[in-house]
């Protein structure tokens, strides 16, 4: 526990492992309060709240009046750069296979995530591909196509930026998303189930992608097999919603039939 420090020997941590700290102690204790933790640290109590606020944000702790308590059990959501690394061969089948759906002229949608990181790269290397309009909240996508700036056009929604994930989230982060009619809208998620639907570990992240998908025209979700007959905790839409699912060969086969019984079209990339 970091009650076993001082205050002096805490006050001027960096942000990221006051936010670490607190975490722990939140897991450990159970309930603290912003004051205790304002003393604790040596700062303020507004930067308590922001601390808390992105610990929040990560599924860490859950902030009450007063303080914040432990998440409930929600799983943690790993950062982009460490879910990248995971099922790579999958995610990159999946991406070539949704690249492929774009056509010149099209208004795309792409939502932030590893694999719709791949889709973007998969969109730059189609170099025949020309006069494509792609709106993403994923910074991290926007810059992935900047080489292709000469044929395909990007419009960033705008929003507050959430760094685990380089996303923009709400506030304001749906306002463009509600002034455009797409073609397509690539979706990714944490969860694929016949009867949950779609979900996201993230609550703030799975809002803009319900303005994503009232968006456009046709709904493609980009999900590995490992979150086939998956639910997480913030649902983003049921499976009428959506159009295509593309999963790849390692998708439980059970999940997968009964996701096609519910009238989903299904590519195995």
């Amino acid at each position: 526990m970091i009650a076993a420090e001082s205050s002096a020997e805490l006050a001027g941590v960096p942000a990221e492992l006051r936010q670490e700290r607190i975490a722990q102690e939140v897991e450990s204790a159970g309930f603290v309060r912003v004051t205790d933790l304002a003393d604790r640290f040596a700062v303020s109590v507004v930067t308590v709240r922001s601390d808390l606020g992105s610990l929040e944000a990560l599924g860490r702790v859950r902030r009450v009046r007063g303080g914040a308590v432990p998440s409930g059990g929600l799983r943690h959501e790993p950062p982009l750069e460490l879910a990248a690394r995971e099922h790579e061969r999958q995610k990159a089948a999946i991406a070539a296979y949704a690249a492929s759906l774009v056509q010149p002229g099209q208004v795309i949608v792409l939502d932030v995530g590893s694999t719709t990181t791949a889709v973007a790269l998969e969109l730059v290397a189609r170099r025949e591909l020309r006069d494509v309009t792609v709106v993403t909240s994923g910074l991290n996508v926007a810059m992935a196509l900047e080489p292709a700036s000469d044929r395909i056009s990007v419009l960033v929604t705008g929003g507050m930026v959430r760094p685990l994930q380089h996303s923009l989230v709400n506030p304001f982060g749906s306002l463009i998303l509600e002034q455009i009619s797409a073609h397509l809208a690539f979706i990714g998620c944490n969860g694929v189930d016949a009867d949950r639907g779609v979900t996201n570990l993230n609550f703030a992240e799975a809002e803009v992608k319900k303005s994503m998908i009232a968006a456009a025209r046709e709904v493609v979700v980009v999900a590995d097999g490992s979150k086939i007959g998956v639910v997480e905790a913030a649902r983003v839409c049921s499976l009428s919603q959506i159009d295509l699912l593309i999963t790849d060969a390692t998708a439980p086969e059970q999940a997968v039939a009964l996701i096609e019984q519910s009238s989903v079209s299904v590519h195995r990339a």
